[in-house]
């Protein structure tokens, strides 16, 4: 009994130790943790941005636009739905709930991570306005201390009221009053049940759960916000049921975002996760250039447009769109994407090989070309600067789907299932692109198969100077150089004599890709992707409401053209690189031009029986003519007649041809000479034999001979033939000497 008493004393004294010293740590870590009313109760956060020189573009201040809200002036519901979504204790706790931390400290420790937080609403305030989001020991220590202190200094009425006006809700939106205008154009004390609801469902993630990007997921969200409200009973199951089915009313008020630019800024900022960092002074310093931006704002159109202008690297230069961020179908734009130069990297193409543009049916798919011909056989090259659908589509086919979205992933477009079939050669995707996404992919041509996503923020520096944010790195190997130089060879020539052929004029190289979209009653877009070594140009017109246009690809070459002449003004990008990786092979003419087939010409062969096409370093035809070092005929025609023999040669350019007669006086050559029609030979009466040998004559006096064919034997004998006239002597007088 007296060991088990000993026992236990031990182990409370060992607690009590444990217990003094985690309060020693704690009040060690936390000694300098001060609760600051003024950033309670300051709403004044400002994110400046500025544009790529560093001068301010905008200035998003919350005091500046008095975006604050009383919590006495908010309907019921909208107070409940926060409160039934982010923390159903508390008007009961005192700013801690233990319990939720005990779990979440057991999971943690099970995943050993700090993905689990548990923080309560008095929490969340204290981490939104004095803490950084480091997901650090020392960090939630000194929460839980400011938590504790905020609990005793404010009514839970005035802790709900400033975490309301403090909370992010995306879109560059602080509080709930900015979050009510920006999402509803309303205020926040008219917010619906359904509306609240869908605002407190965007906490957990604003770009994920985004209305006006994910609105599926936003939907989800918010009616899961009004399962847990029914759950607390603060709505009935007629409330929950009415707004459940109703439609999400968020509508992007016109002008609530400075610019274009700017709103891609700060969905850009969403994605950071910069709400979990002291946003007081913040600056954000972007790619944007002034006189570009102004350049693209300018521009008019008789329908709807958007433009940008995007560096090497992927960063934004200028950007405006009149249907924001919205996926159109990319049309014949995403052939260079996902058809041909997979299909180059995958050496079953060349920009030389021949493909037959006929009809073709894929149970039941039928493309056809958009001047409702068909071509014959036309090289690959052809086919995309002339932007063929046929010809795209077999590529597909033999590249295979799944090739293709292997691709896909790795330039950042993830296909759905419904999307795998072969209308994805000419755009065919259930949601596509939006521009930047299109242009960024093209990006990865000059930048010699490297991938680089659009980007519109270079920097993120705190008030203290700290970068928490650089822009550096993050390209991805999708094509070898080899594959981007052929590419940038074809979309050049697409330029100067194809679809875009009105970018054709410039002094420097300009790669170009048009695509148009529509049915029968009219376009519904149209797209021009053009690119230096330096920069790439988009331009999109359309309408945004999928109204029939009169928009082509085409049309689009005119502004794109404007941006280059602006963008470069008298100067000029360096070239693009058009050999890098690649290899120029002689392949043999006659089997290119008529058999279609690309085969490496003979080693002796003249220049004018070759021709020169570039390839990949890494897949030089393996397949190659010995036309010329071993010459090679079709068997000769003999013909014996009446004594006479002619041997009919077959057509054939550049040969000699050897003729000799083995006979009854031994082997003689009766021709020597060049390739004619008909070599003909008399003999006397016996049995002969001719044998035909080619050869080639190289410049330099070398001679090929190809192997002797030898003709059937000839049998004929020569008499003289009687006289069928015979001579009139009976009126002659005969003389006699």
């Amino acid at each position: 009994m007296r060991k088990l008493t000993k026992a236990i004393l031990v182990l409370l004294a060992l607690a009590a130790i444990a217990v003094a010293a985690g309060f020693a740590v704690y009040s060690f870590i936390t000694k300098d943790a001060r609760l600051d009313e003024n950033k309670l109760t300051d709403y004044g956060r400002c994110i400046t941005v500025c544009d790529s020189d560093g001068r301010e573009m905008t200035s998003a201040s919350l005091a500046a636009r008095k975006k604050s809200v009383k919590l006495a002036d908010l309907n019921e519901y909208t107070i409940d739905a926060f409160i039934a979504s982010e923390d159903r204790t508390f008007f009961k706790h005192h700013g801690l709930n233990y319990g939720r931390m005990a779990k979440a400290l057991f999971k943690n420790i099970s995943s050993r991570s700090f993905s689990q937080g548990a923080s309560t609403i008095s929490q969340q305030l204290i981490k939104n306005t004095h803490l950084t989001g480091d997901k650090t020991i020392a960090r939630k220590l000194n929460e839980i201390k400011l938590t504790r202190e905020l609990e005793r200094r404010y009514s839970k009425a005035d802790i709900l009221e400033m975490y309301l006006n403090t909370i992010y809700f995306g879109h560059n939106c602080y509080g709930l009053e900015s979050a009510a205008e920006f999402y509803f154009g309303t205020t926040a004390d008219s917010l619906t049940l359904e509306q609240s609801a869908t605002l407190t469902g965007l906490l957990t993630s604003p770009n994920n759960y985004s209305p006006f990007k994910n609105g599926e997921k936003c939907l989800k969200k918010r009616n899961l916000v009004l399962k847990c409200m029914l759950e607390c009973g603060y709505i009935d199951e007629s409330e929950y049921a009415a707004a459940k089915e109703a439609p999400l009313s968020a509508v992007q008020i016109a002008g609530a975002a400075t610019s274009h630019y700017l709103e891609c800024v700060f969905d850009e900022l969403d994605r950071f996760d910069i709400g979990s960092y002291e946003l007081k002074d913040v600056q954000v310093i972007t790619y944007a250039n002034r006189e570009l931006q102004k350049l693209a704002d300018e521009m008019t159109s008789d329908c709807d447009m958007a433009i940008i202008i995007m560096a090497k690297d992927g960063g934004v230069k200028a950007y405006r769109s009149d249907i924001g961020g919205a996926r159109r179908q990319p049309g014949s734009a995403i052939k260079p994407l996902l058809v041909y130069a997979p299909a180059i990297e995958e050496k079953l193409i060349c920009p030389a090989t021949k493909i037959l543009d006929e009809r073709t049916d894929y149970g039941g798919y039928s493309p056809e070309n958009y001047d409702k011909k068909y071509h014959g056989y036309v090289t690959v090259k052809e086919s995309l600067i002339k932007s063929y659908n046929i010809p795209a589509v077999k590529t597909l086919n033999a590249l295979t789907i799944k090739k293709a979205a292997a691709y896909a992933k790795n330039l950042g477009i993830e296909l759905e299932e419904s999307e795998s079939n072969l209308s994805l050669a000419l755009g065919g995707m259930t949601h596509g692109l939006s521009l930047d996404e299109l242009c960024e992919k093209y990006g990865v041509f000059s930048g010699g198969g490297r991938y680089a996503p659009a980007k519109f923020i270079k920097e993120i520096k705190l008030k203290n100077g700290k970068t928490i944010y650089s822009a550096e790195g993050g390209q991805k190997k999708v094509f070898s150089e080899g594959t981007a130089s052929l590419m940038n060879d074809m979309l050049c020539a697409t330029s100067e004599e194809g679809t875009a052929k009105k970018l054709g004029k410039f002094a420097y190289d300009v790669a170009a890709k048009t695509g148009t979209c529509g049915t029968e009653k009219g376009n519904t877009d149209g797209y021009c992707i053009a690119y230096t070594s330096a920069d790439t140009v988009g331009v999109w017109m359309g309408s945004k409401d999928n109204t029939p246009t009169d928009v082509t690809g085409s049309g689009c070459c005119r502004l794109a053209g404007d941006i280059l002449r602006e963008l470069y003004g008298a100067g000029s990008p360096s070239p693009l690189e058009r050999t890098a990786g690649t290899v120029s092979v002689a392949i043999d003419r006659y089997e290119y031009g008529q058999n279609n087939r690309i085969i490496l010409a003979d080693d002796c062969a003249p220049k004018l029986a070759t021709c020169t096409i570039k390839v990949l370093s890494g897949a030089i035809p393996k397949e190659k003519s010995h036309k010329f070092s071993l010459p090679t005929i079709s068997k000769p025609q003999i013909i014996a007649d009446d004594g006479i023999v002619c041997i009919v040669l077959r057509q054939t350019e550049y040969y000699a041809y050897l003729v000799k007669r083995r006979g009854k006086d031994g082997t003689v050559t009766i021709y020597d000479g060049p390739w004619t029609e008909k070599i003909c030979d008399s003999a006397e009466s016996g049995t002969y034999t001719y044998s035909v040998t080619p050869y080639y004559r190289s410049n330099d006096g070398e001679i090929f001979y190809g192997n002797t064919i030898t003709l059937p034997e000839v049998c004929f004998s020569v008499e003289p033939s009687p006289q069928k006239d015979m001579p009139d002597i009976t009126q002659k007088d005969w003389i006699y000497e």
